[in-house]
């Protein structure tokens, strides 16, 4: 098929390309009818442009259509080439002040808190950057798309509305000038009737919808048969669903599925087949009856190719609109004028409006370019902004409508642009007034919620999922009504007054459904068996809070609209309770001689509803009364005498009694909804209208009415009426053998009545009840909070209510209540409550839930009681009321009041004899503190001619009326004060006693008192002081019981410390400060230390026991008893590596005997340093074996550990482990011959050992050749002169036992199964090498380590790391025993002929691509095998030191060659000591060799130093490696920090100071290796620039450089597109900290396949980059990703801090985000010490919701 589409795809591209732009624009320009001319033009060339087969050529498609189609418009709009039009025009136009900049998907905003108008102005970062907001508190969010950047909207800002660059546009704004002025008549003429045809065919096309035929005057005189299958996007349908279907409907692959479904829910549509009608249909068939079994089918069409060519360009248009418009203001007014026009039919026929109503058909790609287009165009010109806000008010209810029925999101819908001009004040005004917007609005919301109940109110029962999808669609609409209500009007238009009231009207309407809306009834007897639908009705509450306060705020602004408002929400809530007393019968209620008539009315009994928006709008209104002294000004315009007192109250009411019922536990047969409704109106979200303005209701009715009548009707509500009403009802109730449980509620009842008062009378800290302001109510609440506990910033601002701005207002009063601390390493910084402020603190206050009251009510004692203060928690001073509430105060010394505190304190009295409760008491105490602070307050205040009408002290000193003659409440008091059972309320009493008096004194002025009284209080003061110093002495003597109990405990716990000590030394740390270096036997300090060679210090041999950890047996280490091995855990790493891009093809062919410099990939072994018996060990693997094969067969979760590579966690610390390391003896001490007799030099030992290799080799070739001549083979061994001594048929005794043996193979499969990711073989020749390299591995990246923190090398090493080292060194030296001899010989001879060269070797690395240290551990762990047939008396220590001294000399050549040799300013001239003049010599003799390719002489201290600085990180790692090989202890001298220790390293390591004596010394055959090495024509071309080496000490690898703010980050990252689908914008943009790429995480279309599995774009970069494991930071969520193979993963805490020292997962909050140094540094920590992954093991075993996680597709 391609095939014969290619001839003529090309000939159409020739007769395309002939086409001339200017040509075709000069046909036009003398056409009469343009409009046919151009559709003629379209007609002709869209269809053979666009959609020409099955896969688009975007590329190919714009070319042409930018030359054929596009390219005569912008010739005929310029009227001369546009290369040049253009440019005079943008040169013509003024730059635009605004900056209208559109955001992409998860580009940074920032909003300014303190200059925003709200918070839907943003900035982009450009801006932002240039303004004077990035000073203020700004907040920083990602943007979803869309939306654009409100620099230059004067309307937007308070202040700082213009950022640098667009502030130099403003200086010649004269007041809308007409744009068009800057353009010829001509110009404008041609762009009109450009514009006008252009925009008309884009609407006409992509409104279109016929499937088959194109408008007449664009079809095709022959129409070819070619259809596409087009797929469109649902939001119903999943991926997986879609893509399951396309590959049945279309036969493709998984993968182009995966690309189709990818491109449909980006763009919105996807052709996914091209063909014939008949072969598209098919497709279409198969895609519909797959996808309509749950839900509808996804939307297929058929559509003919030329319409969908027509559609594609005209979405090209519309953008290439969007471009023309940017040359000149003057072109976009043209195109706003063009848009806006009214057409011939009349109403909504314009073809803005006609593309707005047909947006809910258009797919999301379409929409998304018109949207782009309006945003340019229409909301760039202030002019037409406004003229297209008034269309979309008018298309308002149609559009929401469509919106309903479409299912895309909001972000894809016109609707959605509201936000442009509802949120301009302006606008919003001037669309309230002119086209009644808000009562549009509302009517809109009232008009998609039509289920309601009897009584007209909301009903959500049974709630599907459609209407739930339905519901969420309507909140939208309130979102808008927030939008119109965000600024408050500063000046009043008659015009506006009474549109809003209209509005209001509205508003009220809405509420009115929702009073009483789910209303409740008690169960009784049996558990509610469905729980109801409560949620719909509490999101609903819950986004209507912000509008209800708004509407509050509207009406606060203006006295007119104030009263009015007022009067409309009381004739509401009339009707509302119309029938508030009909059908429920009227009774009287009376105590103490007072009565009231209600009505009966039990909450129990009745049906009752949480939701009373009406009342509480009209609480707040009167609140505002009260505020803004309306009431007091205009009371003749108020209706205040006509409201009842107890119909306000009486709904309130039932819903606060609600509550204490469900608190009491009357409700418990109502299930979980009924709990979660009071949870949320108590809840800081809901309570603002919930339950503030309840608790504002009752004030309101008590300050009207008797507070006698009030107590009553409380009473009766409350159900105690009769307790409180009969005398000794109480004594009767406990005393009739009454249900336990009955007790118990009313006991919680009368403590939450008494709780209700006390609120009443104490909650005066809203502006309009109390004499306070915002900031005073602000203050409260955080003390409140604060003195639960210390709280972080972020928990603060949780708790403490927002406003419609997402502000609290915390900022501006916390620094008055409370000092902060700043976190550490780990943790957040915390406010603390400054002491002062404790004594503001109620314990009754009523926010506080239950928890967190008595966690208040203990912290604060217990500060009372450090600070030696007595424990009371009286009630803090309150503010005064305001004058229309002032009258609360009464309630306190009501007579009904008083009654009810006599009776519970007389039932506390005789204690026995009731049942009563001590909170119950301590509310009365509460309350009669209350009482006595208002009095004292009263008094303090009072002026001359008043008089105190409070007077509460008498009351209380009035003993009861006669027939009873109950003791006056004081006197009651002072019998409780000295009751034992109370005695933790003793100080509260007290504190009462103490105030009463003060009072006292304070009415002095009053008649003298009676003496009784006095006394009382004498005799109070002088028991009280006994009793003080009883207290004092009780308080010594538990004092010094308690030191001494402590004494007892420090010294049980040093007993336990020295027994145990093995448990104590597993600190985890590598700052551990255990000095586990200087355990070897106490060396003498004169003598010197020497780790190796012949003179190496013999160390006596230590024995060593140790204590399994499983079996808690303990052993002594010995070679021929039972293994005992370490837990250890070996990965693969790239820590160290120098080039990460090296990758092994084939692991089984690899040879990885030599390790090149680059430290490509290591193979690393840790452990936690715990010990166990290898036979103990092997039992608790199979055990976690077979536990993991049975619950594979239970449930199919990965657990933090994977079995199947031998993985499992330490039974002691749970630390990740895969192998186990054997522990052993030092194995040289168990091969090693003694021989003192005189030792060879390096010369005759190289030559003894070369003849010994040749020797080797010989025999080995004589095995190989088949002997068919016997004869032949003796001849030969004759020829093959053995050296002296040498005796290569020996085979040495293994020294250990089978199981040490048997652990020695198991630990070396693991690291070679590991290493070179192969399956395990242990007979494979590799095993040894891949041991040794990783001993050489770990012991450089430990000396990386420290070299990097600056430790000195023998300093104090943490427990488990010298375990570790000790082990793997001594494992790695005696795995040979277990390995064939003569592979290891094969080994030895190969890396020895890197050195030293002999012929059978060749193709060997040059010296410049081989890791010395590497090639020395190899070396000299090789030498045994050779060393065991050799008895010529050479001892194996001689080898040692020969190795070591040919390697050292050979890394010496190696950094000479590579050395950098920049002259350096501070040379000396001549060379002075003899180290320089030697390296100088040594460097003229490799220029020598060179050839004369080295670079010219430097100085010889320049030399000097590049060398040592080069092989000191080789001299530490070679320290450490003998030291633990040999075990001879490190000089003290190199146990410090500080100096570099270069001469006592030689010391140890007996090198000669001056390291160039070495060659020196040796220089016979020196001069020849040299050459040799010199002589590869690797290094000639490395001299030569052909190639590059790594040069010494190699740099030590950090994580990548982050930047200081973390704004840049996100910047950086929306800049970012996804490397697989062209140009698309990542979703989840994810940093390699490793090596600082992107990458486009868990997304379909980047994940790869990798080891047969699908793995995401994260985890195949691990496999590249970290070899299995990585550390990322996820851009948008602000997030560390650890990840480990491809099951194991965690998030870890960012190194990104607020200015509160807060991270901030996920950026929900907003607040501009630091690097923080130290907490980075702890990653780069965990990094370099291989521990990414113990640290994810840990993560996983902690939270188990972590292993549930598909880490594999991140």
């Amino acid at each position: 098929m391609a095939s014969e589409l290619e001839p003529e795809v090309q000939a159409i591209d020739r007769s395309l390309l002939e086409c001339s732009a200017e040509e075709i624009a000069g046909k036009w320009l003398q056409a009469t009818d343009l409009t046919r001319e151009v559709y003629q033009h379209l007609a002709h060339y869209v269809p053979k442009i666009y959609c020409r087969g099955p896969n688009p050529f975007p590329q190919k498609e714009d070319m042409l259509a930018q030359h054929v189609l596009l390219g005569p418009m912008e010739w005929y709009l310029c009227g001369e080439d546009p290369a040049f039009g253009f440019p005079k025009l943008e040169q013509a136009n003024k730059p635009s002040h605004l900056c209208g900049r559109v955001f992409k998907v998860g580009e940074p905003t920032y909003s300014c808190r303190d200059c925003a108008v709200d918070p839907t102005c943003v900035l982009c970062m450009e801006c932002f950057l240039g303004s004077i907001h990035r000073d203020h508190r700004y907040r920083m969010t990602t943007s979803g798309g869309g939306g654009f950047c409100d620099c230059g909207d004067t309307e937007a800002w308070k202040e700082g509305p213009y950022c640098q660059k667009h502030e130099l546009n403003t200086s010649e704004i004269e007041e809308e000038e007409d744009p068009l002025v800057h353009l010829s008549e001509d110009v404008i003429a041609r762009t009109y009737n450009i514009f006008a045809i252009m925009f008309r065919y884009a609407v006409e096309i992509l409104t279109w919808e016929k499937e088959s035929e194109l408008p007449a005057d664009l079809e095709m005189v022959e129409k070819s048969d070619t259809y596409y299958c087009m797929l469109f996007n649902d939001e119903v349908h999943t991926y997986e669903q879609v893509i399951y279907t396309l590959q049945k409907a279309v036969n493709c692959t998984q993968k182009e599925a995966i690309g189709f479904a990818t491109t449909v829910d980006r763009d919105g549509r996807r052709s996914v087949r091209y063909g014939d009608f008949q072969y598209c249909e098919q497709a279409k068939s198969v895609i519909v009856r797959n996808t309509s079994r749950q839900t509808k089918p996804l939307k297929v069409q058929v559509m003919h190719s030329s319409i969908v060519a027509h559609q594609n360009f005209g979405l090209k248009l519309l953008s290439w609109l969007g471009s023309i418009i940017g040359y000149s203001d003057g072109l976009r007014r043209i195109l706003c004028q063009v848009g806006l026009q009214e057409g011939p039919d009349g109403e909504n026929s314009s073809l803005v409006d006609r593309l707005m109503l047909s947006d809910s058909k258009l797919w999301k790609g379409a929409r998304s370019v018109y949207h782009q287009l309006f945003m340019s165009s229409l909301l760039m010109d202030l002019k037409y902004k406004k003229l297209f806000a008034v269309r979309f008010a008018k298309n308002y209810q149609q559009l929401q409508r469509d919106f309903m029925e479409d299912d895309h999101e909001r972000a894809v819908s016109v609707t959605a642009l509201s936000v442009q001009f509802f949120t301009a004040p302006t606008l919003a005004r001037m669309l309230i007034t002119e086209e009644n917007l808000m009562s549009i609005i509302i009517k809109t919301f009232m008009d998609h919620l039509r289920h309601r109940d009897a009584q007209g109110r909301f009903q959500f029962e049974r709630y599907t999922a459609l209407q739930a999808f339905k519901f969420r669609r309507v909140q939208s609409l309130i979102l808008d009504l927030k939008y119109v209500l965000i600024s408050k009007p500063t000046e009043w238009s008659d015009e506006l007054r009474q549109k809003f009231l209209e509005g209001f009207d509205a508003f009220l309407e809405l509420l009115k459904c929702m009073q009483g809306m789910d209303p409740i009834t008690r169960q009784v007897g049996q558990h509610i068996e469905m729980e109801p639908e409560w949620e719909a009705a509490f999101t609903l509450q819950m986004k209507l809070t912000h509008v209800i306060s708004m509407m509050q705020d509207w009406c606060a602004s203006d006295e007119k609209v104030l009263i009015e408002a007022y009067k409309k929400c009381l004739a509401v809530l009339m009707q509302c309770h119309g029938g508030y007393t009909d059908g429920e019968q009227p009774i009287t209620l009376s105590i103490c001689g007072h009565s009231v008539e209600t009505i009966r009315y039990c909450v129990s009994q009745e049906k009752v509803s949480i939701h009373l928006p009406v009342s509480r709008l009209l609480a707040g209104l009167h609140v505002l009364l009260s505020k803004s002294e309306v009431a007091y000004k205009f009371p003749e315009l108020l209706p205040l005498s006509e409201l009842s007192p107890p119909m306000l109250i009486e709904h309130p009411l039932r819903c606060l009694v609600l509550c204490a019922q469900v608190h009491a536990g009357m409700w418990r047969r109502n299930g979980f909804s009924l709990v979660n409704q009071i949870y949320y109106y108590h809840n800081v979200k809901c309570r603002r209208e919930m339950f503030d303005k309840d608790v504002v209701m009752l004030q309101t009715g008590v300050s009207m009415m008797d507070p006698n009548h009030f107590l009553m009707i409380m009473l009766s509500r409350f159900e105690l009426y009769q307790i409180f009403s009969t005398p000794d009802y109480g004594k009767r109730f406990s005393s009739e053998i009454t249900h336990k449980d009955v007790v118990q509620q009313n006991n919680t009842l009368i403590e939450e009545m008494l709780y209700l008062i006390i609120m009443l009378v104490g909650e005066r800290f809203s502006p309009g009840v109390g004499q306070v302001n915002a900031t005073d109510e602000i203050k409260r609440e955080i003390i409140h909070q604060l003195s639960i506990k210390p709280m972080a910033h972020s928990e603060l601002v949780k708790s403490l209510p927002e406003d419609e701005n997402k502000e609290t207002g915390m900022e501006s009063v916390i620094e008055a209540v409370a000092h902060f601390k700043k976190p550490g390493l780990t943790g957040r910084g915390m406010y603390e409550l400054k002491p002062e402020c404790a004594k503001e603190f109620n314990l009754y206050f009523y926010h506080f839930s239950r928890a967190e009251q008595s966690k208040a009510e203990e912290a604060q004692r217990k500060l009372k009681r450090q600070n030696r203060e007595d424990a009371a928690l009286p009630p803090p001073v309150l503010p005064p009321f305001c004058p229309l509430f002032a009258s609360l105060v009464n309630i306190l010394q009501s007579d009904v009041m008083l009654c009810i505190m006599g009776t519970i304190l007389q039932w506390a009295v005789e204690h026995n004899g009731y049942a009563w409760s001590e909170s119950m008491l301590q509310r009365v105490l509460h309350l009669i503190g209350m009482a006595l602070q208002e009095e004292k307050q009263h008094l303090e205040n009072v002026t001359e001619e008043h008089v105190v009408t409070f007077t509460f002290t008498q009351k209380i000193s009035k003993p009861g009326e006669a027939p009873k003659n109950s003791p006056s409440i004081l006197a009651m008091l002072e019998t409780l004060q000295n009751a034992p059972y109370l005695e933790v309320h003793k100080d509260m009493i007290r504190w009462i006693l103490k105030t009463f008096n003060a009072v006292k004194k304070m009415r002095e002025s009053s008649p003298t008192s009676p003496v009784a009284e006095t006394e009382g209080t004498i005799m109070e003061e002088s028991s009280r002081d006994k009793d003080k110093a009883e207290r004092k002495r009780k308080a010594e003597i538990a004092r010094l019981r308690r030191e001494k109990i402590m004494a007892q405990m420090s010294e049980m716990q040093r007993h336990f410390i020295d027994e145990n000590k093995e448990l104590f030394q597993q600190t985890l740390e590598l700052d551990a400060s255990t000095s586990a270096v200087l355990d070897n036997s106490p060396v003498a300090s004169d003598m010197t230390l020497t780790a190796l060679g012949p003179a190496q210090t013999q160390v006596p041999e230590q024995r060593q026991f140790v204590t399994c950890i499983l079996c808690q047996e303990e052993q002594e280490v010995k070679v021929e008893s039972r293994a005992m091995v370490l837990a250890a855990f070996v990965q693969r790493s790239t820590v160290l590596s120098k080039n990460r891009s090296k990758f092994i093809q084939d692991p089984e062919k690899y040879d990885p005997l030599f390790m090149h410099p680059d430290l490509s990939c290591g193979t690393h072994t840790s452990s936690c340093g715990h010990i166990m018996h290898a036979h103990c060990w092997q039992r608790y693997f199979d055990s976690v074996q077979a536990k993991e094969q049975r619950r594979q067969q239970r449930l199919r979760l990965h657990t933090s550990y994977d079995v199947e590579n031998g993985e499992f966690l330490c039974p002691l610390c749970e630390c990740l482990s895969n192998t186990v390391i054997p522990l052993l003896l030092p194995p040289r001490n168990i091969f090693n011959k003694l021989n003192f007799s005189d030792q060879p030099n390096l010369t005759q030992w190289i030559r003894t050992i070369s003849q010994q290799i040749k020797a080797l080799q010989f025999l080995r070739k004589e095995e190989s050749t088949p002997n068919n001549a016997s004869t032949k083979n003796s001849e030969n061994v004759d020829e093959l002169q053995l050296p002296e001594g040498f005796r290569p048929d020996f085979r040495p005794k293994n020294p250990y036992s089978e199981s040490i043996k048997e652990m020695l193979t198991t630990f070396g499969t693991a690291t070679y199964k590991v290493g070179l990711k192969v399956h395990p073989n242990e007979e494979d020749p590799r095993v040894p090498i891949m041991c040794w390299g990783s001993c050489a591995y770990t012991i450089q990246s430990i000396e990386r380590i420290l070299s990097d923190e600056d430790k000195p090398l023998f300093g104090p090493l943490p427990c488990r790391l010298d375990d570790c080292l000790r082990s793997l060194t001594r494992f790695a030296a005696a795995h040979w025993t277990v390995a064939s001899v003569s592979v290891v010989q094969g080994h030895f001879c190969k890396l020895f002929a890197s050195l030293v060269p002999n012929d059978s070797h060749e193709e060997l690395p040059c010296i410049l691509d081989i890791d010395m240290f590497h090639l020395l551990v190899g070396l000299v762990l090789a030498f045994p095998a050779l060393q065991c047939q050799d008895f010529s008396g050479i001892s194996l220590c001689t080898g040692d030191l020969h190795i070591f001294h040919l390697v050292t000399m050979a890394h010496i050549i190696q950094i000479l060659l590579t050395s950098c040799t920049e002259e350096n300013g501070m040379d000396q001239e001549n060379p002075t000591c003899e180290e320089e003049s030697a390296v100088l010599a040594l460097y003229k003799t490799l220029h020598q060799y060179t050839g004369s390719a080295l670079k010219e002489i430097p100085s010889g201290w320049h030399l000097w130093r590049s060398v040592r600085a080069g092989i000191m990180p080789f001299l530490k790692c070679s320290a450490l490696f003998f030291h633990y090989l040999n075990g001879v202890p490190s000089p003290p001298d190199i146990q410090v920090p500080g100096t570099s220790h270069f001469e006592h390293l030689c010391n140890y390591l007996s090198l000669p100071n001056n390291l160039i004596c070495l060659f020196q010394e040796n220089s016979e055959i020196m001069n020849s290796l040299i050459e040799s090495w010199c002589r590869n024509s690797e290094v000639k071309r490395y001299l030569e620039g052909e190639r590059d080496a790594i040069r010494y000490p190699r740099e030590s690898n950090k994580l990548i450089n982050l930047p200081e703010d973390y704004s840049s980050l996100i910047n950086q990252a929306s800049n970012f597109s996804c490397p697989k689908s062209g140009g698309d914008k990542s979703r989840a943009p994810t940093l390699c900290l490793v090596c600082g790429s992107l990458l486009c995480s868990q997304s379909y279309c980047c994940q790869t396949e990798l080891e047969g599995e699908d793995v995401g774009a994260c985890t195949a970069h691990t496999y590249s980059c970290g070899s299995g494991v990585g550390i990322f930071l996820r851009v948008r969520e602000c997030q560390v990703l650890f990840l480990a193979g491809k099951t194991k993963g965690c998030f870890y805490s960012p190194p990104y801090l607020d200015d509160y020292g807060e991270t901030d997962q996920g950026l929900r909050r907003g607040n501009p985000l630091h690097l923080c140094k130290e907490r980075f540094k702890k990653i780069q920590k965990l990094w370099h010490q291989h521990s990414v992954t113990e640290e994810i093991g840990h993560a996983q075993e902690a939270n188990q919701t972590l292993v549930g996680i598909d880490w594999q597709h991140l």
